[in-house]
């Protein structure tokens, strides 16, 4: 689940794309190793060359954790080796083990003077420990002989210097960077820093600048905002924080920060101290390498920001979100319950944690989380939508009905985040065979949704609706030519989706058109080559036009695709006998009262 939405980074996407680009320490990542997952052992007995490559395999299977111990293992049995001391360092750097990490970096700047990442841990060490001479020394160290250094060294750096109370210096180097692709990144930490140096009118001059080049960036947004209000200009704060609500409904950031306003209280800085501000350039860089579907190397990123800001609400639940992309779910877990209950997270970080224990097989508890978060929250539609998809994957169809049943009733007014809860309860519906009670909530859906959807988002969430009730009525011999037009327009919208090219060619097959149902299912089978329905459909259509040993054919693959226990017995029964329907004609539809 991709719940939370990186709407905090820093700067533009442009800026950091550059920054991850010229960051001298970003391919060092590069070493760890990509594959598929295996089973984890413990690292005795294997001897220094079997836990190098169990450690290689646990990267590949980005069980951090693992990958961390076993390489940690082999460098105590060969601790001459260069590589392998490389890979610990970094395993330890990925996990979190942050006091291991830097006491690998030493040891690797001992042998390799020019290792980067080493010397940006270990000047990542010196600021949280306030030896900003020495945190500056290590990150020009970081930076080597490059006349202009790259901007996240640069960025490092000058916080170095800022914590030296030499704010003129630090404010040069970060304005050395004159790209107008950076203006809004050097502004928005140029005015970060300011506001450290107690400098407040050359932060708001800063801060305006950045968030006139990047207004919808929501950390932009609220650093400038927050300056203002100290600023005796709180109500061009409120209106400021205002003004990015209403363009971004739906998100929980900003709404306690507004409420204080209109109380007419300031807010205090974004950064308290340079700790927290060098925690926000790994933290952009960490969210725009996740964005970029690259997690293990934004997750060196964010570790470094959570050990700089180990209390930042937004850094931790982006740190959780990392490992339960990477399946970690107990390291999600534990991260999720570190969100406070009174943070604008909070619900969230409670779903996130129901979500990773799920996957741990502790059904029961995240169901009870989750009910305890509907009964305190009954109108959190992403709460009422996972506890009821949850009890649907237990194929729990009576309490699936019965949450989102509750959760309908609760809400007041439906809008289009809500489209989830009617195809929920539909779906629980259509399962437990209450077609009459569960085409109203397919068509309250789609009511919902977009006509005209525009981002991808939209076109799928469109696709998904129109394909489960165009599926539903064709299965049913009902709406033949209605289902038809839905599911040529669920796949124009979805054209690579299997399962819904699946769908159009089962509506030809029941229109009696078997050519254009071979067509389309073939091409389906090409989409999602393993699933046994649309296999099974294809054989169908085979044995229709009279290709009865290719039909054989897919009905066997079907077979030994593990369908569900009832199609199974189907499949089973045409492999042995045949299809036994009447001729090859169009199926009459029947009358829908729907």
């Amino acid at each position: 689940m991709d719940r939370f939405s990186h709407a905090t980074v820093s700067a533009s996407r442009v800026a950091f794309s550059r920054l991850r680009r010229g960051a001298a320490f970003a391919a060092a990542f590069l070493l760890l190793a990509a594959g598929c997952a295996a089973a984890r052992e413990r690292p005795s007995g294997l001897g220094a060359s079997g836990t190098f490559l169990a450690g290689v395999v646990a990267n590949a299977g980005r069980d951090t954790s693992a990958a961390a111990e076993y390489f940690r293992e082999a460098l105590k049995a060969d601790p001459g080796n260069a590589g392998l001391l490389d890979q610990a360092f970094l395993s330890e750097l990925v996990d979190g083990n942050l006091p291991e990490a830097f006491r690998l970096a030493e040891r690797a700047i001992q042998r390799d003077k020019s290792n980067a990442l080493a010397h940006v841990a270990l000047g990542v060490r010196a600021l949280k420990a306030r030896d900003y001479v020495r945190a500056r020394r290590a990150f020009q160290r970081a930076g080597g002989d490059v006349r202009e250094a790259d901007l996240t060294i640069a960025l490092l750096k000058a916080w170095a210097v800022v914590g030296t109370g030499d704010l003129p210096a630090a404010l040069q180097m970060v304005d050395r960077f004159q790209d107008n692709e950076l203006r809004g990144y050097r502004d928005f930490f140029g005015g970060l820093m300011a506001e450290i140096g107690r400098r407040p009118g050359e932060a708001e001059k800063r801060l305006a600048g950045a968030f006139k080049t990047e207004s919808g960036i929501m950390r932009v947004t609220e650093a400038y905002a927050r300056n203002l209000s100290r600023r005796n200009k709180i109500p061009e704060a409120r209106e400021t924080l205002r003004q990015w609500r209403e363009r971004n409904p739906g998100q929980p950031f900003l709404g306690r920060e507004l409420a204080l306003l209109e109380k007419g209280e300031p807010l205090p800085p974004l950064v308290a101290d340079v700790a927290q501000g060098a925690a926000e350039v790994f933290y952009g860089l960490g969210a725009v390498g996740s964005a970029s579907r690259d997690p293990m190397t934004a997750l060196i990123y964010m570790q470094l920001a959570h050990y700089l800001s180990p209390e930042d609400e937004v850094i931790t639940m982006t740190l959780a979100e990392f490992f339960e992309q990477l399946r970690r779910n107990e390291r999600a877990a534990a991260l999720y319950e570190r969100i406070p209950a009174t943070s604008p997270l909070a619900n969230r970080a409670v779903i996130g944690r129901a979500t990773a224990l799920e996957r741990l097989e502790r059904t029961d508890e995240a169901i009870g989380i989750l009910r305890r978060l509907v009964a305190a929250h009954p109108e959190d539609a992403e709460a009422i939508d996972t506890l009821g998809s949850i009890l649907r994957i237990k194929k729990r169809w009576p309490e699936s009905i019965e949450a989102y049943d509750a959760g309908l009733k609760a809400i007041r007014h439906y809008e289009y985040k809500h489209w989830t809860l009617f195809f929920g309860r539909a779906i629980g519906y259509e399962r437990t065979k209450q077609w009459a009670k569960a085409e109203p909530d397919f068509l309250a859906a789609l009511d919902l949704l977009p006509k005209r959807p525009r981002t991808a988002r939209e076109r799928a969430e469109r696709a998904q609706v129109l394909n489960y009730l165009g599926y539903s009525w064709v299965d049913q011999h009902m709406n033949i030519e209605k289902s038809f037009e839905m599911l040529r327009e669920a796949v124009t919208l979805t054209p690579t989706d299997g399962a819904i090219v699946d769908s159009l060619g089962w509506a030809f097959y029941r229109l009696g058109r078997f050519d254009e149902a071979v067509r389309e299912l073939e091409r389906a089978v090409q989409l999602k080559a393993g699933d046994p329905t649309i296999n099974d459909h294809l054989g169908d259509a085979y044995w229709k036009l009279g290709r009865q040993r290719e039909a054989r054919f897919k009905w066997s693959q079907a077979l030994g695709l593990d369908p569900e226990p009832e199609d199974r017995e189907k499949i089973q029964k045409k492999l042995e006998t045949g299809l036994d329907e009447g001729p090859a004609a169009a199926v009459t539809p029947k009358a829908n009262g729907g």
